[in-house]
């Protein structure tokens, strides 16, 4: 329960921080259980409290997405439309867009949406992934490849970062949490690297010890 109120007070902190003009109580209320009900799979109760949101970006682009998820894809694309025009630089919003019109089979706008959004954020693996796909749909494998393979790459950062957090998870005594944080670690690296021996190593110690 604790850990919940301070994932969902953070969330609060960063919608205060992101917008420009401070959303008012009632909608941070809304937008709070919408997130919720989201992250549980509930896609028709997360439009249902949305549903009547016009204005604030981050709750446009969270209903956007359980449309998206629900297979509502021409409700998801007015909302994510919607979501741009009142923050344009709104990247989730345009990424879900992409991949809305790719479903659409508007394959065109989604290779030239994604490959804006490629040019702003060059390191992002989610839209590296859909630039590969797009690619495949063309019958650009090559392309395919390359872009799966820079997504390969910059997923052994995001492996670090995990390698990181088991570390100081090990040494607040949150073992099964580290171990946790390890395998995931692991399961991202795309090749065998120096630093697989390090997780390694560091699973081996952390199990032992537990033992």
């Amino acid at each position: 329960m604790k850990l919940r109120f301070m994932f969902f007070a953070c969330i609060v902190i960063l919608i205060l921080v992101s917008c420009a003009k401070t959303p008012d109580t009632e909608t941070i209320r809304l937008y709070i259980r919408a997130t919720e009900a989201y992250a549980s799979g509930k896609f028709p109760e997360t439009r249902g409290i949305l549903d009547k949101e016009k204005k604030f970006a981050p709750a446009l682009v969270l209903r956007a997405k359980a449309e998206y998820f629900s297979g509502d894809f021409d409700n998801a694309e007015k909302t994510c439309r919607t979501a741009i025009r009142r923050r344009p630089s709104s990247f989730e919003a345009k990424l879900f867009l992409a991949r809305i019109l790719r479903e659409k089979d508007d394959i065109k706008s989604a290779v030239q949406l994604t490959e804006s959004l490629l040019a702003d954020n060059p390191q992002d693996i989610r839209t590296l992934r859909l630039a590969a796909e797009l690619a495949g749909k063309n019958g650009k494998n090559d392309e395919a490849a390359a872009f799966l393979d820079r997504a390969a790459e910059f997923s052994a950062e995001s492996a670090l970062v995990l390698l990181d957090r088991a570390r100081l998870r090990w040494t607040a005594g949150k073992g099964k949490e580290a171990l946790e944080d390890l395998e995931r670690a692991r399961s991202m690296l795309p090749w065998d690297t120096p630093l697989l021996r390090t997780i390694v190593n560091l699973e081996k110690i952390i199990s032992e010890v537990m033992q």
